[in-house]
């Protein structure tokens, strides 16, 4: 399994973003979620990553699937303000610009190209599948806006059960007027588009997969419905590609993720957790719209239950994980 940083400065925009307790604070998020994952707390900072509201990152769930089930995690950065203090494959630094005041990710052509050779050497190794799971702060924006300059209609979902849908296309429809464009402009030029409004998480995981020849799981909720349709436009076969998400984000009703699946033409499984019955608030909020995934948690808990484990299992070790961080 990978797990690819990305930062874009959108998740500075007030309100936007929920992957942090302040918008300054999202910048530490993606090494902070790296770092969890391999040991007790992050070294970049002194605590687990949080929604305003104090729910915690949904690395937990991966780093509960990966000690259960033993399998490895690669981290890569893809691009943000920081490097994570653990083992990594360094794809850029080039952090994602605000695509309503210019080009969001000049560099696009860049990573794809160093992602690919990547994704090329890992060819070499004996695995049957890739895993692809991300953190990226704002990435359900930069996403809303590739599908709709794609041509699909699509909401994307929140880390909050108060999607800023308004805001959220309030910022894209002020990006497509920076560019003169219109919903589907870009249908046929999808490197333009992730030129104009991307961010180098989907940069680095289009060249990854596109490396890659054998299958792929795109480990994420919206965002990677964005590197789904990206792939589609740029000519690859979906047939090896799945994505794999949890049952928060197919059940959000403020995103269309089932119908842009279906629009796109990618295929879906998602980690049935329940977390209702957890002695914790913050985990119990999970089942009231907070968080939903990310850090591949979906895909974490896909490969788990591949090497034996339930759903069930995944939650109880959630719990442990949980209790520790907070005693």
């Amino acid at each position: 399994m990978l797990v690819v940083l990305g930062n874009t400065e959108v998740s500075l925009i007030p309100r936007i973003s929920m992957a942090g307790a302040t918008p300054e604070l999202t910048k530490l998020t993606p090494p902070a979620d790296a770092e969890y994952l391999f040991y007790e707390k992050p070294r970049i900072i002194d605590a687990i990553p949080v929604t305003p509201e104090g729910h915690p990152t949904p690395a937990i769930i991966t780093k509960a699937a990966k000690e259960l089930a033993g399998f490895p995690i690669m981290i890569v950065r893809g691009g943000t303000y920081l490097a994570p203090l653990v083992p990594h494959v360094h794809i850029s630094s080039y952090v994602g610009k605000d695509f309503r005041k210019g080009k969001a990710l000049l560099e696009a052509e860049e990573i794809i190209n160093r992602a690919t050779i990547f994704g090329k050497e890992l060819n070499k190794l004996t695995l049957k599948e890739l895993v692809i799971g991300e953190s990226t702060p704002g990435g359900t924006t930069t996403a809303q806006a590739i599908l709709w300059a794609l041509g699909y209609d699509a909401k994307t979902s929140s880390a909050s059960p108060y999607n800023p849908q308004s805001l959220k296309e309030k910022v894209i429809l002020e990006g497509f007027e920076r560019t003169g464009i219109k919903k589907g402009g870009l249908e046929n030029k999808p490197l333009i588009a992730l030129k104009e409004f991307g961010d180098p998480m989907m940069a680095t995981v289009l060249g990854i997969a596109q490396g890659f020849e054998r299958d792929v799981i795109l480990a994420g909720g919206t965002q990677m419905l964005a590197v789904a349709a990206l792939l589609k436009a740029m000519g690859e076969d979906l047939e090896r590609v799945m994505i794999a998400t949890t049952k928060w984000v197919i059940n959000d009703k403020s995103s269309t993720f089932k119908e842009t699946a279906k629009e796109i033409g990618v295929m879906y499984y998602y980690a049935n957790l329940d977390f209702s019955k957890c002695r914790f608030k913050g985990l119990q909020d999970y089942e009231r719209g907070y968080v939903k995934e990310g850090v591949g948690a979906g895909g974490a808990t896909w490969l788990a239950m591949k090497r034996g484990f339930s759903e069930r299992d995944v939650v109880k070790k959630v719990e442990e994980l949980y209790e520790k961080l907070i005693y």
